[in-house]
Order: structure tokens, then C-alpha cells, then sequence
């Protein structure tokens, strides 16, 4: 008998939960409203009763993956005294998010809105803006070993930043995908190589006389 309402022991934590995953593993145009229904074990009119709407169950989905799981790569950042430590524990952070995701969909903040519709535009800019705070708070981190004297200060952070954001996009793209833990891993070593360069284009630009 399908399930009609609500059930008793209706637990909404644990609801988002599961509807986070369903996202996380679907996007948010992949997944509709009967999968989420199906994993919270309701029926519509609970959904939107508990919810409101798909897009609200997103948002809070969102939210709570930047609370929980996606706040990792960004807490990684303090592991370690030079900026070279920051940056690999960041990317293995990013990996094993990556690889943890359901159906190994990579990270949601970088694929849960791709196909991007009008009335999906709101959604894709949330998730632009949440990256973008990621990329500020790695800009940080690199700012302050400027500071430490543990980069040169020719470094143009600003660019170094960019760089390791669009890896770790990458590399949820590559999970997608179906790269395995060891050939996503084998890339972080080049990409750190970067933290010695101090040559265009991570050097800043001279503004002309």
C-alpha cells in the first residue's frame, strides 16, 4: 500500500538528510519530486507540507551540505603550517568528497545545478556564490603565508586561488566520471608543484608606468 501521509515517526532531520543525498547523487534537475519522496518514505502533500517546494528542500539541502560535509575542503585549510600542507590536505579533502558522494557524483556545490533553466538561475547563482566564498577563504589562507614569509610576495594570490578553486571543481568532475581514488590522487602532486612557481602567470601584474 503506497504511503498517504506523513508517517508518526516522521523525523525532518533525517528527512534532509536523505534528500541531500537524493540531490547530491541527481542534481537538482535530475531529481524529482518522487525520488525525494520515495527516500523519505511520504507522500507529496507531506513533502510540500515539510518542505514547501523542491527548490526550498534544495536550499536547505544546501545548506545543510555546507554545514556538514562540504565545509571540509574549507576546514582543511588550517591543517598544517605552509601553504604547500593547506593546499593538499584541501585537495585530498576535495577527493575524498568527492568519492564519498552517492553514485560518486562529485561535489554538490560544483554539479547540483548543471543544466541551467530560468527558473533554475536563482539555484545556480547560490551555488556560484557559496564557490566563491570557497575560493575567498583559500585566497586567505595563501594571503596569509605571504605574510608568514612562506610565499613570495610576488605571488598574486588572487590568481593562486582561482587555480586551486577550478581544481577542485575539476576533480568532482572527474569523480563523476568514474576516476578512481588513485588517478584523482596522482594529481595533486603537479598541481602543488605550482606553490614554487613564481613566474606568469602567478606573478602579479606590474600596473604600467
Amino acid at each position: 500500500m503506497a504511503v498517504r501521509g506523513r508517517p508518526r515517526s516522521f523525523d525532518r532531520a533525517l528527512a534532509l538528510q536523505r534528500i541531500m543525498d537524493v540531490f547530491w547523487a541527481k542534481g537538482y534537475e535530475g531529481a524529482q519530486v518522487s525520488d525525494l519522496t520515495a527516500a523519505v518514505g511520504i507522500a507529496p502533500p507531506s513533502f510540500y507540507a515539510a518542505f514547501g517546494s523542491k527548490e526550498a528542500a534544495f536550499r536547505e539541502a544546501v545548506d545543510l551540505y555546507v554545514a556538514t560535509t562540504g565545509s571540509a575542503a574549507v576546514r582543511a585549510l588550517d591543517q598544517g603550517p605552509t601553504a604547500r600542507d593547506a593546499m593538499h590536505a584541501m585537495l585530498q579533502s576535495s577527493i575524498d568528497t568527492a568519492l564519498a558522494a552517492p553514485q560518486s557524483s562529485g561535489c554538490l556545490l560544483v554539479l547540483g545545478v548543471v543544466n541551467c533553466q530560468p527558473d533554475t538561475e536563482p539555484l545556480r547563482d547560490l551555488l556560484i556564490r557559496i564557490r566563491a566564498d570557497t575560493e575567498a577563504a583559500v585566497r586567505a589562507r595563501l594571503d596569509r603565508s605571504v605574510l608568514e614569509g612562506d610565499l613570495s610576495p610576488s605571488v598574486d594570490t588572487r590568481v593562486l586561488a582561482n587555480y586551486f578553486s577550478m581544481l577542485m571543481q575539476g576533480l568532482s568532475m572527474q569523480a563523476r566520471d568514474g576516476a578512481s581514488r588513485d588517478a584523482l590522487e596522482a594529481l595533486v602532486a603537479p598541481s602543488l608543484a605550482i606553490l614554487t612557481c613564481d613566474a606568469p602567470p602567478l606573478a602579479k601584474r606590474r600596473s604600467p608606468p
